[in-house]
């Protein structure tokens, strides 16, 4: 499934996402070389739908077009099928952040694919890597990390000073890499939004700058840190709507309005029919439910049992069933 380059193929940083097949016959990793030559791994498109991070690496790669990069850097380039048509995945595809080394889920080709590409960066002694990543609801630009070390915190805080730490859903790339080298995933808005390429590609460059990671922590006036205490999903039996009473969970019109925000305990998310025994799906990091903890559904109404900030809440669909509804966060300290 993987096919690697010791350069950019010809044509490449003419195309958009959508157009990448008539180039690349799937997924691709693209080493370059660099004036250090530990390299900087990127990833972008696992969601085709997602295309910041491409428009990012084209934006930075056009800039050094005539120039040696500061540090060499490998180039993943994910989902090109789901890519063509805008789509996070394919129906019948794996999700593309979920089959990478530490995955829960049985799809041999992808993972052995994935495999692949972080033996690939293993043997070439990774210097760092990130995952660029959008999201559909109204969310700030924020990076997340798998590790509480200070280097993965320093690489973070080069982006945004809203750091999120989260270990599930297993899976994912930056886990997969946090094994190798300082690892972080960017989450920069909806596609399209302004500011998002600018902000990834200025973070792409300045991680090809960085010849080595601070050795003081990070401030504790640097960084908003919070870790994710469950994922919250809408069972695939429950049907669901935003202003959809005959549904058996009507949520809120405003839900995606809340992301980034710290919901107090009773604040309201949505609704359950009447007669309907519906109710959320809460998995804690250990994939423990702890859905009753979390949730109070007394009056057909479903209430926060204690205060919470979610991330990702989305009113799109296709989303909430292919991933999830949102997660659920607590603030936390910096680590000295």
């Amino acid at each position: 499934m993987l096919t690697q380059y010791d350069a950019v193929p010809p044509g490449l940083l003419d195309l958009p996402a959508a157009r990448l097949g008539e180039v690349l016959p799937g997924p691709a990793l693209i080493h370059l070389p660099g004036r250090r030559t530990q390299p900087l791994f990127a990833s972008v498109l696992l969601h085709g739908n997602e295309d910041t991070g491409w428009l990012a690496a084209q934006a930075v790669l056009n800039k050094y077009a005539t120039a040696e990069l500061p540090r060499a850097l490998s180039l993943f380039i994910g989902n090109i099928e789901a890519a063509r048509t805008g789509q996070r995945r394919l129906d019948g595809q794996p999700d593309y952040n979920r089959v990478w080394p530490g995955s829960e889920e049985a799809h041999p080709a992808e993972r052995a694919m994935m495999q692949q590409v972080v033996d690939a960066m293993r043997a070439r002694e990774v210097f760092a890597s990130i995952d660029i990543h959008n999201n559909t609801g109204l969310n700030p630009h924020y990076a997340c990390v798998n590790r509480m070390d200070q280097d993965f915190l320093h690489l973070a805080t080069l982006f945004s000073r809203i750091v999120v730490y989260f270990v599930r859903p297993r899976g994912v790339q930056s886990a997969a890499f946090a094994e190798l080298c300082p690892a972080v995933t960017l989450e920069c808005g909806k596609p399209g939004t302004p500011g998002g390429v600018e902000h990834a590609a200025a973070f792409m460059e300045a991680c090809l700058h960085l010849s080595e990671f601070p050795v003081h922590p990070v401030a504790l006036h640097d960084v908003d840190l919070f870790h994710t205490v469950a994922t919250v999903k809408v069972p695939e039996q429950v049907s669901f709507g935003f202003v959809a009473p005959d549904a058996d969970i009507d949520f809120v019109p405003e839900l995606d309005h809340y992301n980034f925000r710290e919901l107090k305990h009773g604040d309201l998310l949505g609704r359950v029919r009447p007669g309907s025994p519906a109710r959320l799906q809460a998995l804690d990091e250990n994939g423990a439910e702890i859905g009753d903890r979390l949730f109070d559904y007394s009056r057909g109404e479903i209430t926060l049992r204690k205060p919470l900030m979610p991330a990702m809440l989305t009113r799109d669909e296709q989303v909430i069933r292919q991933d999830c509804l949102c997660y659920l966060m607590e603030r936390i300290k910096t680590p000295a």
